[in-house]
């Protein structure tokens, strides 16, 4: 059994939602892994403590989350030395025409943070106009508009591709097998796991 920490920075909650569903694959598959919110949670976390770390962001303004960012160059140096993996929720990776600016937001980071994380993944994000302040929900509506056209703006829409999400997971969790020489458990069904 491989224990992953699995830290996110999140603004209005899909990225927490994407990084429940890895910590649920990676449970699924027999490993221990743990989320937290890296704007909810003090960063005291020892990256020691576990034998492999993904790290998940949001975009916000072409930005992810500024404790995201400090996180990871304060721990850089533990990060190179263990399994590692980023994935990023933005509306950019919602459709093929975004997936160029998306991919330069992870360049951007990597470059800003001298992190290089062994596998990448990129998920669309969601509109939540529920939760968007007036100006913020008018805002949203009109990039939404230009941006994916075909999207109706009157109600909350999300566009993660859980499968793609799965499917992620399942690659990063193979990779930190193979690298640390552990060979997961194999279970039949939910009852075997406890």
């Amino acid at each position: 059994m491989v224990s992953f920490l699995v830290l996110y920075g999140t603004g209005e909650g899909q990225t927490a939602k994407v990084a429940d569903r890895i910590v649920d694959t990676l449970t699924a598959r027999g490993h221990d892994a743990t989320a937290v919110d890296a704007g909810k949670t003090p960063l005291n976390l020892t990256v020691d403590d576990f034998d492999a770390v993904l790290v998940g962001a949001s975009i916000h303004g072409g930005k992810h989350q500024p404790a995201i960012r400090e996180f990871v160059t304060s721990n850089r140096e533990m990060l190179a030395a263990k399994p590692t993996a980023f994935f990023q929720v933005s509306l950019s990776s919602a459709d093929e025409q975004g997936e160029a600016q998306a991919a330069g937001y992870v360049e951007e980071f990597v470059e800003e943070t001298g992190w290089h994380p062994d596998r990448i993944g990129l998920f669309g994000g969601a509109l939540r106009y529920s939760q968007y302040g007036f100006l913020k929900r008018l805002v949203m509506k009109q990039v939404a508009k230009r941006a994916l056209p075909d999207v109706d703006t009157s109600h909350d829409t999300e566009f993660t591709d859980w499968a793609e999400v799965e499917a992620f997971t399942a690659d990063v969790a193979a990779f930190v097998e193979s690298r640390l020489g552990v060979t997961p458990p194999v279970y039949n069904n939910a009852e075997d796991r406890e």
